[in-house]
């Protein structure tokens, strides 16, 4: 177990708004399963937020994740769609045009919605129905779990709550036997816990092993391969300010702690603390670090989730590196210690050569520099 330390280079509330996604017009048509379901490129620019929303669901499905789905036209949306791109040897264009369609359908056919009967586990809590904006107010806190069912089934399917609501407009969130409509992707595996709602490990044997990270700082992205240098993972991230910028070089993943507290030290002196005592943040989703953190030899540095993850992207750290709560578990899944970790102060591509077969391959080889990091 990994205790969570607040340092300078850790703080994890938000500093500035920057970038965030283009909210549609007025005169956009409300989005709808039907609308979603019957959605497909009309042009080479297509920002209608119905196929955005589509278009979202199956790239979290193939592993590049544009954030929460939400079906705006925000850079987390466009960055998925080059990175997707780029793999799959489209020209890179962060457009969903037809060649990219074609490639993302042909891959996932199945529908992008299903039916989903809210349990007694989603409305039971225990919920955070107000959470402080300062640590000292947090600290006093038994948990920092979901405000509500709705915050709590948002996060279980990588939804913005917005679009929930768009998509169940008469819906009792709070009700169990409910039937709701969901973006159908893998849910995050959530329980109730004291003193907050808990996310439950992934067994680690069903999942892939990830044996470098890249943290891309240019790119605010963070991706895991595997040793043959092929591309696990894509996530969305933020990280560091002119402040409190994130490192640089390679280090290694120490551990894994879920369902963290965090804790502070007032020789930190952040400038938005005012207390002289040591405080503990308890655990829950809105803790400052999410539902896990994934410690690195970096001091004082980790990855790990956000009580905020529509602002993912879209906001400023003073150093630490933010995923989405279901991004952080779906990566923490997939580390080990001794997994490299590579700040790049470069934005690199996301695919790398792959290792070859045959050990006097020249790609071979450059992807093994890629992974292996200094000896």
């Amino acid at each position: 177990m990994f205790r969570v330390f607040a340092t300078a280079l850790v703080v994890c509330l938000a500093a500035s708004a920057a970038g965030g996604p283009l909210a549609p017009s007025p005169a956009t048509p409300p989005i709808t399963a039907a609308s979603i379901n019957d959605a497909a490129p009309k042009g080479t620019n297509d920002k209608d937020p119905s196929l955005i929303a589509k278009a979202e669901v199956l790239l979290d499905r193939a592993h590049f994740s544009p954030g929460a789905v939400d079906g705006l036209d925000g850079d987390n949306f466009r960055s998925a769609v080059r990175a997707f791109q780029q793999v799959n040897k489209i020209e890179v264009t962060g457009n969903l045009d037809a060649d990219t369609w074609n490639v993302i359908t042909s891959n996932d056919a199945a529908p992008v919605l299903k039916a989903y009967t809210i349990s007694d586990a989603d409305v039971s809590g225990p919920f955070t129905k107000v959470i402080p904006s300062n640590l000292e107010e947090m600290a006093k806190l038994p948990g920092l779990s979901y405000t509500s069912p709705l915050a709590e089934l948002a996060e279980k399917f990588h939804m913005a709550q917005s679009l929930l609501r768009q998509l169940n407009p008469l819906a009792d969130f709070e009700r169990a036997g409910k039937e709701i409509l969901v973006a159908d992707v893998p849910e995050t595996n959530l329980r109730p816990g004291h003193p907050a709602v808990e996310v439950v490990q992934p067994k680690n044997d069903k999942a892939p092993i990830a044996a470098t990270i890249v943290v891309d700082k240019p790119a605010h992205n963070v991706r895991a391969y595997d040793r043959e240098g092929r591309l696990l993972g894509y996530y969305p991230a933020t990280m560091g300010s002119e402040e409190k910028p994130a490192p640089s070089g390679v280090f290694k993943v120490r551990g894994v702690t879920w369902n963290p507290e965090y804790h502070y030290d007032p020789k930190f002196a952040w400038k938005e603390v005012k207390t002289k005592q040591k405080l503990t943040v308890p655990p829950g989703p809105n803790n400052p670090v999410g539902l896990v953190w994934i410690d690195l030899t970096a001091p004082s540095y980790g990855i790990h989730g956000t009580p905020q993850p529509e602002e993912i992207g879209k906001t400023e750290s003073h150093g630490c590196i933010r995923l989405t709560n279901w991004d952080a578990v779906d990566l923490a899944a997939m580390v080990r210690p001794g997994t490299m970790a590579r700040f790049e102060d470069l934005d690199s591509p996301v695919a790398p050569p792959q290792v070859s077969a045959s050990p006097r391959s020249d790609a071979g080889a450059a992807a093994k520099s890629l992974l292996s990091g200094p000896r």
